[in-house]
């Protein structure tokens, strides 16, 4: 870490000021009924860094290394104790489909995490690598712990400082000029400002984004619905051997009226060792991950769904007789919170024309995978379609361009991961963890690149861009490129 310069904020942003709401939930009523505190403090001001990256999901993770690989002073802050997010942390223990049928099709760093887990041993024994390289609409499950420790030691050789259990709580930023200054951290040292040239949002909610001024959409606030999280858990003592027909089980539990809330749509079991897999079971309908009071209420209903679960498997699914739950994970598994407005906004039309850019960053292929609002018939029929509706073939991707990671008019802060520019629908394959990982790639090299020629986020060459990535592993096929991004219209 760089040396601490310990000196009055006064000079930089004036007081700083932190305003706390006490009132009951929901939202409207904390809004009629608000008190404040102001809080004022003298705190650290650490300088040094070129890029502060914010959250260490697969996006965050990415960026970090490969702008420091790029000879970036980077800074990685994360609010719990490891890298890989979703993947760690929240017990998704599974990529979604990295091939077309035929060919890899986010490569890089993923391309780099993915071999050294199966080179280490850190897949169950049925993977192979024709899974991740070539196979179509495949998910590949790996081992958390695995993955841990892979993170750790490619941050580490990169030259990443990292600061676990750390968060970006507020940021010093000009929304009219579209500059970010720096941002307020907090950990058990107490509050630092954190000066640097740029910055990329990777929390997966857009925090650092909305505390800038970004203009973002949340999920349930700018749109009716919001897509549920689901709470996951690793088990134990499963014969995979046996093991089979999970969607015929729970519609007969369902049938029998085991399950509550009766939901048809089970994205299932993991495995991710011999006889270990994890539980991606039971939708939390109707949290909004924007709201605190939402958080604690569905991660104690996801506990409770999680015991529910296992007995529905103990008793309907072959294999999973003698299964025991040995945890839920630390975090939810959110799939839908915040999403920026970004220069461009990629959507539905632009994935069923199957879209190719001059300017992506990366190209995918995971089908439209937008759960059920409710547990309902109609929403799960609904979810089948969109679904198995929008599956593409063989040798079939769409581009994901550049514009979609840079907040609308901003100058040095870039997003990566669930929260980029785009429609509903089409959030609900980018935000699946190899497509962040390519993004993550993308914008950490975008931040390097900005520094390095005096060019804001916004006008970048994105050719130049283009082929840094592709030197550094990214499969990018598009024939055509172009030194400006793809814009609205």
């Amino acid at each position: 870490m760089s040396p601490i310069e310990r000196r009055s904020m006064l000079g930089v942003l004036g007081s700083f000021a932190i305003s706390s709401a006490f009132a009951s939930y929901p939202q409207s009523a904390q809004t009629q009924t608000a008190k404040t505190y102001k809080l004022t403090r003298d705190i650290p001001i650490e300088e040094g860094y070129d890029l502060v990256v914010a959250g260490s999901g697969p996006a965050g993770a990415s960026a970090a290394i490969s702008a420091a690989r790029l000879g970036a002073k980077v800074l990685l802050v994360e609010a719990t104790g490891c890298m890989g997010g979703m993947g760690t942390s929240g017990l998704v223990t599974a990529f979604g489909p990295l091939a077309d049928g035929e060919k890899m099709l986010i490569r890089g760093l993923m391309e780099e995490i993915i071999e050294a887990l199966y080179k280490r041993g850190f897949m169950p024994p049925s993977n192979n690598p024709d899974m991740w390289r070539k196979t179509l609409h495949l998910w590949t499950p790996f081992h958390p712990e695995g993955y841990k420790l892979i993170l750790d030691e490619m941050a580490s050789k990169a030259g990443v400082d990292i600061c676990f259990f750390t968060r970006v709580i507020d940021a010093d930023a000009d929304a009219k000029a579209g500059k970010v200054n720096g941002v307020i951290t907090s950990n058990i040292e107490g509050y630092r400002y954190v000066r640097a040239k740029a910055f990329v949002d990777a929390t997966g909610d857009a925090t650092l984004a909305e505390l800038c001024g970004v203009v973002c959409r949340a999920a349930g606030h700018d749109s009716p619905h919001i897509m549920p999280p689901t709470l996951c858990s690793l088990c134990s003592g499963i014969d995979f051997s046996r093991f089979k027909d999970q969607q015929k089980a729970v519609e007969q539990a369902i049938k029998d009226s085991f399950l509550t809330p009766p939901d048809l749509h089970l994205p299932g079991m993991f495995r991710t060792d011999k006889d270990v897999a994890s539980m991606n079971a039971g939708h939390l309908f109707d949290l909004d991950a924007l709201r605190c009071k939402n958080l604690t209420d569905g991660v104690m209903l996801g506990r409770r769904l999680a015991q529910e679960y296992v007995a529905f498997y103990r008793k309907y699914v072959p294999g999973c007789e003698n299964m025991e739950h040995v945890i839920t994970a630390p975090v939810v598994g959110i799939r839908e919170s915040r999403r920026i407005v970004g220069e461009y906004e990629l959507n539905e039309k632009d994935y069923l024309a199957r879209r190719q850019f001059p300017d992506q960053i990366a190209v995918y292929g995971l089908t439209l995978d937008l759960h059920p609002y409710q547990a309902s018939a109609e929403q799960y029929q609904r979810y089948r379609q969109d679904f198995q509706g929008t599956k593409y073939r063989a040798g079939e991707c769409y581009g994901i361009p550049y514009g979609t990671l840079v907040p609308k008019g901003w100058k040095n802060l870039w997003v990566a991961g669930r929260s980029i520019s785009t429609d509903v629908k089409v959030q609900s394959s980018t935000r699946a963890q190899p497509a962040a990982i390519g993004m993550g790639q993308a914008a950490g090299a975008a931040a390097v690149q900005s520094i390095r020629t005096r060019k804001p986020a916004l006008e970048i060459d994105t050719e130049a861009l283009v082929a840094t990535l592709r030197k550094a592993g990214a499969f990018l096929p598009q024939t055509r490129t172009s030194k400006t991004m793809t814009r609205a219209g």
